[in-house]
């Protein structure tokens, strides 16, 4: 399994932890589209950090972390499924130097974490101001500010592979043990911030946690994988083709020749002729979604 999520606790800690580490997943979304390396860089650790955080959804849907600014990179965005699926992209206005710092990319940004249910839920959206001098550093002020979880990550990317470790403080009714708690989550801390970007690329899980964790008591949980996958297809293509109307729909036809998308997500490229509008709106019932994602 060369994509492979793993969950762990620390016994005798009210800590949970999550380690990711993205092969495959992260060369396909590479395929996608060509990256300046700045770029390339926080996009990877996006990754990773998506996949890790989706861990924590308690139901079925999506969670996506999103970063807007000014300029130069004014759009980052990747999503993760319940599923263990994976996609994202980047867009950016100007030219990007090879030395571009995370602050150089993301002028003025914000930071949005999205959850959203696939049941019929409700849609919660948090948003921050971007701040710190890199993605972990951001999510670490995101969570401080959203009142959730204490939660903290550390994220690499490179060429090849992008990972994360997530650890997360769980909840203790207790108050007798706060002061015990609070000493086992600093403690756990300051192990895990021994950890380099080069040891989250290239150490396998078990000998990652190991190195850091060999005086506690961790018990690990089966790996799962994680692959890249888009939430595109014909039908979400034709449900919104749909949701203009069959007169919008037949006046881009007889312009156009066809109504043609591309996915940003994954490049597909969907193509609808007159025949497919005719078939389309003579169905029985519509399309339930408006949306290709």
């Amino acid at each position: 399994m060369s994509d492979k999520s793993q969950r762990f606790l620390i016994d005798n800690t009210h800590i949970r932890g999550e380690l990711v580490q993205l092969d495959e997943a992260w060369q396909a979304l590479q395929a996608t589209a060509t990256y300046p390396a700045p770029i390339r860089k926080v996009l990877g650790e996006a990754l990773a950090a998506i996949s890790l955080l989706a861990t924590t959804l308690k139901f079925k849907g999506s969670l996506i972390l999103q970063i807007n600014a000014s300029a130069p990179v004014h759009m980052l965005v990747v999503q993760a499924t319940s599923e263990n699926t994976v996609r994202g992209l980047a867009r950016w206005n100007a030219e990007i130097a090879d030395d571009a710092s995370y602050n150089d990319l993301f002028q003025e940004g914000r930071i949005i974490i999205t959850v959203e249910p696939s049941d019929g839920g409700e849609r919660y959206q948090s948003i921050v101001a971007l701040s710190g001098e890199s993605l972990a550093d951001s999510l670490k002020s995101y969570f401080e500010q959203s009142e959730q979880l204490q939660t903290r990550l550390w994220l690499a990317s490179n060429d090849q592979k992008a990972a994360g470790l997530l650890l997360q403080r769980l909840p203790n009714s207790d108050d007798s043990l706060v002061e015990e708690d609070n000493e086992s989550w600093n403690r756990t801390l300051a192990l895990s911030d021994t950890i380099s970007a080069e040891e989250l690329l290239t150490l396998d899980a078990e000998t990652l946690l190991h190195r850091l964790y060999h005086e506690e008591d961790v018990r690990v949980f089966a790996q799962e994988a994680v692959t890249f996958k888009c939430q595109c297809s014909q039908e979400k293509v034709e449900a919104m083709i749909h949701s203009l109307g069959i007169k919008e729909a037949r006046d881009i036809i007889e312009k156009q020749g066809s109504i043609e998308i591309d996915c940003e997500f994954c490049n597909t490229h969907y193509a609808v002729n007159h025949l497919d509008i005719e078939r389309l709106f003579n169905q029985q019932s519509a399309p339930s979604t408006n949306s290709i994602h």
